[in-house]
């Protein structure tokens, strides 16, 4: 089965399950053992390369040179935005998408810095389908869906912008939507680039893809760092020092992708069966996902937020704290923040 990562466009794995209960054991635990200064991050998937940059951070010393005490949280099912707004954890990793619903919605939520630039995933389908040439080709056919709410209607834009009509049949199938493209039972699906994609070569069962921005949509960061903007406010220092810490620990990712990657592996012994994907994988980070024009990694655009947030409002798929859908646009400026990097 292929390793879903959830630090891509996708929020919700259906059929994944695992107890609430590791999160609040793994806090209670972290409470005894550590300080009340201790900064907690939330994953949102197990250890993968979309991670790369914080186990980088934590292998090399920059938290403890910058005076801090950082935990890492292991994943459970509920969303790292909804634990974060809990003040369960002051950061963790979630996506563009996400972090908008969330903020939307009321959480005291923000996004700090964009450890990938641009969408990392592409919409897939087998190899060798000559008869789906391109998005337009996929109207009438079967997705094989995550339930993430946005995601039908970012597809359905795909295909309009390539000259179909955006109508498809959609089934929810999480983690299992990569094998039932592959075996026939859908027509397509949406797949990580950086790692499902180099696993589907390795597997010998290759795919092909087609590229959101290249059909007329707005670019999107695939993962951010959000935070608690109540923590934020309270320790504006002890969060400038972790971001830039974290920053750091990316831009390592960045410059020399390999040496990540055995960072990553190093500090996570056992969880990779492929540790040949794990450096292919953050090769294709950096190289093509995690730096902008400069070179550098983390900032973010009022543009690009705009541009993929504004779609989801625009969409009305935004609600308020109330439930109710939002009747005005949010200022996306208020979702983000470069304040606190390097």
């Amino acid at each position: 089965m292929a390793r879903r990562m959830i630090g891509r466009v996708h929020r919700i794995l259906a059929g994944f399950v695992v107890a609430i209960a590791v999160l609040s054991t793994a806090t209670a635990c972290g409470s005894d053992s550590a300080s009340d200064d201790t900064i907690r991050f939330a994953l949102d998937w197990t250890p993968n390369t979309n991670h790369t940059g914080l186990f980088v951070a934590q292998q090399r010393g920059f938290f403890a040179e910058s005076g801090l005490d950082v935990e890492i949280l292991p994943y459970n099912n509920t969303a790292v935005d909804t634990v974060v707004d809990a003040g369960n954890a002051q950061f963790g990793i979630s996506t563009h998408n996400s972090s908008t619903f969330s903020r939307a919605s009321g959480a005291h939520t923000i996004s700090v810095l964009a450890p990938l630039q641009r969408w990392a995933t592409g919409i897939g389908v087998r190899a060798g389908r000559d008869d789906i040439a391109s998005p337009k080709d996929l109207d009438g056919r079967t997705y094989a869906g995550f339930g993430d709410p946005g995601e039908e209607e970012t597809l359905k834009q795909v295909i309009r912008n390539d000259g179909g009509t955006g109508d498809f049949t959609s089934v929810t199938l999480g983690t299992s939507a990569y094998e039932a493209v592959y075996s026939g039972r859908a027509d397509f699906t949406v797949s990580y680039l950086a790692w499902e994609g180099i696993e589907a070569e390795h597997h010998g069962t290759p795919m092909k893809y087609f590229h959101y921005t290249d059909f007329g949509f707005p670019e999107a960061y695939a993962i951010v760092v959000d935070a608690n903007e109540d923590w934020l406010a309270e320790n504006p220092e002890r969060a400038a020092k972790f971001v830039r810490a974290l920053q750091r620990g990316y831009q390592a990712a960045a410059d020399d992708p390999d040496a990540a990657a055995r960072d990553l592996i190093e500090a996570n012994p056992g969880a990779f069966n492929d540790e040949q994907l794990v450096i292919e994988s953050q090769r294709m980070l950096a190289d093509r996902y995690m730096k902008d024009a400069d070179g550098k990694v983390g900032t973010q655009t009022l543009e690009q937020w705009a541009g993929n947030s504004g779609f989801l409002y625009r969409s009305g798929l935004l609600t308020g704290p109330d439930g109710a859908p939002l009747t005005a646009e949010p200022d996306w400026s208020t979702y983000f923040t470069n304040e606190y990097l390097g």
